[in-house]
């Protein structure tokens, strides 16, 4: 239990229409001070990376008539969990209050005295279709909506819906939770004066990468909808801004739109490569082949740093390079004005960049791993008896300390990282070769290559592999990947995480 943090205490928290970043800060907090998470099937799951590692996650989903706990039961759960003292967050998808329940869940907490708090949520009401590019309200068109269950019971003999009222004083109609009753929504509101001719959308998973949007008219939508095969949820919009969605359906255009990617980067430098390819729209599947480790033996480096004014180069062949070598700099008390002094050059603009921060700026900055890059990067500078520092990977390829060696330098190569392989969620990833729903693999090394070959059955390569593209970030990648029988569908210009999204964004644009 945080001991920060108020006992007996339940906070209702909207977890948004399916988008993580719709998140409100107020909700992160919610979550990140819970004892006990309580979570819907509507609430994404990647919400739950906040919560503390020692927090309780439990699912109380409902999903077309499965469901966990019954909503009396999901009350109790709440309730009880609070009376035990635990601060306890009720992530609940969209807005607790909106067609939620959190209205009968608050009831409860009062009943039994449990001090609480709502969190409101964005709605998938009028997120999802502003993702889909419709406006509920326009100044040329409507100044009026209504907010609907679609889920009341067909069979009942009245109705608590005013279906009159809809049809005739509402310029635009959201119902939540209508595809099933989606037919009976139409007659009545077409039995009500509503013209034929009105136009309808309907939006599924909006605002997640999933998102698909069914449009029609009052006629014909149901016919739409049944050839499309949409089932829930969806959110259904009623009323003439749907037409605006022609010109302002921005979500669902992103380049990379429902394209499912396999990053296979080490999880922690993965989520700019991520976050990059969900902006285009790209449905991401992390999937890292390496952990990278600094190096347990660590009397090489130590003895480097301790001489490192004895250097004339410092060469930092990756990120991690930099980072393992300054983590270790600063573990000894010391800080960059420890290289005042020495030359360095990085290998790549990312790990110039990477080097930067540290407030150090390369001299030089080779464009590859090729020898020809190397040779011509030092070109113009005079390295005969040069002692060149080199912490890098172990295993790495010994093309650089061979030909800085040839151009007479004396090469001090210090392991300072592992990239070690990772082998978790391996039925997973075959499971989605078999169903080929993979567009893209990518990999960004060749320890990524290698490792997600090891992955695999060496029978069922060919198999599973078959109609899989692959991208690769650089030319030594496609080497290690087309040698081990991989068939490389591009190779990035830019040997870098841009260039290799850029590349991406590139093919299918075609």
């Amino acid at each position: 239990m945080k001991e920060d943090a108020m006992k007996n205490k339940v906070y209702l928290v909207g977890a948004g229409p399916g988008d993580p970043g719709l998140l409100s800060l107020k909700g992160k907090a919610c979550i990140e001070k819970a004892d006990i998470i309580i979570y819907d099937y509507l609430a994404s799951k990647e919400l739950l990376k906040y919560a503390s590692v020692d927090a309780e996650l439990i699912y109380v989903g409902k999903k077309g008539g499965d469901h966990t706990l019954s909503q009396d039961k999901i009350n109790e759960l709440i309730v009880d969990k609070a009376k035990q003292g635990f601060v306890v967050t009720r992530l609940k998808g969209g807005d607790p209050f909106i067609f939620g329940r959190g209205g009968e869940e608050a009831e409860e907490l009062v009943k039994a005295g449990i001090d609480f708090e709502v969190i409101p949520g964005i709605s998938s009401a009028y997120a999802a279709p502003a993702y889909a590019g419709i406006p509920l309200t326009h100044r040329q068109f409507t100044s009026t909506v209504a907010f609907v269950t679609g889920h009341e019971d067909p069979n009942k003999s009245t109705s608590s819906v005013d279906w009159d009222a809809l049809a005739k004083g509402m310029g635009t109609i959201v119902f939540l939770m209508g595809v099933k009753n989606l037919p009976t929504i139409v007659d009545r509101l077409i039995q009500c004066g509503k013209p034929a001719e009105t136009p309808v959308a309907l939006v599924r998973w909006g605002t997640t990468l999933k998102q698909v949007t069914v449009s029609g008219t009052l006629a014909d939508i149901v016919e739409n909808v049944n050839a499309a095969g949409l089932t829930p949820p969806c959110v259904i919009v009623v009323g003439n801004v749907v037409t605006l969605r022609q010109s302002m359906n921005w979500f669902e255009k992103k380049p990379l739109m429902g394209k499912k990617i396999v990053v296979t980067r080490a999880r922690p430098q993965a989520s700019d490569f991520v976050g990059m390819l969900s902006d285009l729209g790209a449905a991401c599947v992390e999937f890292p082949t390496i952990d990278i480790c600094a190096a347990e033996e660590k009397e090489a480096l130590d003895r480097a740093i301790d001489t490192i004014s004895n250097f004339n180069w410092i060469v930092f062949t990756s990120v991690n390079g930099v980072k393992f070598f300054f983590q270790r700099l600063f573990e000894k008390g010391l800080d960059s004005r420890a290289l005042g002094g020495i030359r360095t050059a990085s290998i790549g603009p990312a790990t110039q960049a990477r080097l930067l921060s540290f407030g150090v700026r390369s001299d030089i900055v080779p464009d590859s791993y090729r020898a020809e890059s190397v040779i011509d990067a030092f070109s113009n500078e005079e390295i005969n008896g040069a002692e060149i520092l080199l912490p890098r990977a172990g295993g790495a390829r010994p093309i650089l300390p061979v030909e800085l060696e040839k151009m007479g330098a004396r090469v001090h190569e210090i392991i300072t990282y592992h990239a070690l392989p990772v082998s978790h969620n391996v039925d997973h990833l075959i499971s989605m070769l078999e169903k080929k729903t993979i567009d893209f693999i990518t990999f960004t090394s060749s320890s990524t290559v290698t490792n997600f070959k090891s992955l695999l059955p060496d029978d069922r390569f060919e198999e599973l592999m078959a109609g899989v593209r692959v991208a690769s970030i650089g030319p030594i990648t496609t080497e290690t990947a087309e040698k081990l029988g991989f068939k490389v569908t591009l190779t990035a210009d830019e040997y870098t995480i841009p260039g290799l999204t850029n590349a991406i964004r590139r093919y299918l644009g075609k």
